[in-house]
């Protein structure tokens, strides 16, 4: 692993940490109320698209934070289409 790599994946880390850290408050708070549908349906196709983009450069960070991130944004699509 190079600096950039190593940089890649704490840049990683600390993003997709900070992303799940939204996911497990709606969850607790079930409240999403301050929550865009159109936004996270949007980010959704984003992330899938930067995941894609991460598997074809062979980039580890860039493939597990956004699978992770991808993930996470289904689960709060869900929340909020569950608590409306």
């Amino acid at each position: 692993m190079n600096v950039f790599e190593i940089l890649g994946m704490l840049v990683a880390i600390i993003s997709t940490g900070a992303f799940l850290l939204q996911v497990y408050k709606t969850w607790k708070t079930k409240n999403t109320k301050g929550l865009s549908l159109t936004m996270y349906v949007s980010f959704f196709i984003g992330v899938s698209l930067w995941f894609v983009y991460g598997f074809y450069l062979n980039s580890l960070p860039m493939i597990l934070a956004n699978i992770v991130t991808t993930i996470s944004t289904l689960i709060l699509i869900g929340l909020k289409l569950k608590y409306k």
